[in-house]
C-alpha cells in the first residue's frame, strides 16, 4: 500500500502525508470527496489542523482519491476500529506487546497459540502495519491475567524481539 501512495503522491508529499493517516485511521472517502471516521462527517480543517497540513492538502487529497479508482476502492472500504490496549487495564485485563521482524511468518500463530494451550481467552489482537507504522507491534489483548508460566513461555518465542506484559 506504501508503495502505490508512494507512487500516487510521488509530486505532493503533503497528500501523501495525508492519506497516510486516513489509512492509520481508517477514515473513508466517500464520492464526494467527504471524510468520514465510521459515519461521523470530518470537517476537513479540523483533520488538517491536527496534521499541522492546511485544509486544502485535505481536501485536495481527498478529490484525488476520488479520481483514482484503485485508491478510491480502498479509502471508501475503511473502517476504524477501537484499540483496547490503552484501556485493558480498566476492563481487567493484561495486554501482549511484541515486536518481532514483521517479515516473518508464524509470529501470530505462535503467540495465539500459547495462550490457547494455556486456555487463555483472547479479547483483541492488533497488528501494526510496517508500511504505515516504522515500529510494528503486535498487541494482543487477552480475558484476565497472565500467570508467570505463560509469561515464561512467551519470552521463550525464538521470533520476539521484545515482549511487554501491560
Amino acid at each position: 500500500m506504501h508503495d502505490l501512495l508512494e507512487k500516487f503522491f510521488q509530486n505532493a508529499r503533503g497528500r501523501k502525508q495525508v492519506a497516510t493517516e486516513f489509512l492509520r485511521i481508517g477514515l473513508k472517502v466517500d464520492q464526494k470527496a467527504k471524510i468520514y471516521v465510521g459515519n461521523i462527517e470530518l470537517p476537513p480543517a479540523k483533520i488538517a489542523r491536527a496534521l499541522g497540513v492546511d485544509r486544502r492538502v485535505v481536501i485536495d487529497t481527498a478529490k484525488a482519491i476520488t479520481k483514482d479508482d484503485k485508491l478510491f476502492h480502498i479509502f471508501y472500504k475503511l473502517e476504524p476500529r477501537a484499540f483496547m490496549g490503552n484501556a485493558a487495564r480498566e476492563f481487567g485485563f493484561d495486554v501482549i506487546e511484541l515486536r518481532a521482524d514483521p517479515k516473518k511468518k508464524g509470529i501470530v500463530a505462535g503467540v495465539t497459540k500459547v495462550l490457547a494451550d494455556n486456555n487463555i481467552v483472547i479479547r483483541q489482537v492488533i497488528s501494526d502495519d510496517p508500511d504505515l507504522f516504522p515500529d510494528p507491534v503486535l498487541t494482543i489483548i487477552i480475558d484476565g491475567k497472565l500467570n508467570a508460566n505463560v509469561i515464561k513461555k512467551l519470552r521463550e518465542l525464538d521470533f520476539a524481539e521484545s515482549i511487554l506484559i501491560k
